[in-house]
């Protein structure tokens, strides 16, 4: 069953522009370590952090809270499997809301897609629940 859907559309130029402007305080702020590694090893560098920002903000319309109610933006962080497969990880109040959203004897799964064609970057977020 599917329990939230969001997405998001982010500029990759806007956030190229925060990126010089604050610099470290933005991506420590927002990004993980692991986001940051991954974003910092990248060709287009802006291109990741815009994709991974889109995610940020399409988990949290799927949790149905948008950026409210304590979550945070480092409680949802994107890596990636080996296959380059993006996943989605919560901790804190995120993890707590999702918790709380699945129903008794189910686990939730957080499907997310990311995109960008410049200078857009889109991310599509799908959370699952699933009898186990």
């Amino acid at each position: 069953m599917i329990l939230g859907i969001g997405t998001d559309l982010a500029n990759i130029d806007r956030i190229a522009g925060t990126l010089e402007r604050f610099g470290e305080r933005f991506r420590n702020r927002v990004f993980t370590d692991v986001e940051q590694a991954k974003a910092e090893r990248r060709a287009d560098v802006a291109g990741t952090y815009a994709k991974r920002w889109a995610a940020k903000e399409a988990c949290s319309k799927a949790l149905g809270t948008g950026l409210r109610m304590g979550i945070a933006w480092k409680d949802m962080a994107v890596s990636n499997l080996p296959t380059g497969q993006p996943v989605m990880e919560v901790t804190g109040w995120a993890r707590e809301r999702l918790l709380a959203m699945t129903p008794p004897d189910h686990e939730a799964i957080i499907h997310v897609t990311l995109t960008d064609d410049h200078p857009w970057a889109q991310a599509f977020v799908v959370i699952e629940a699933r009898p186990r």
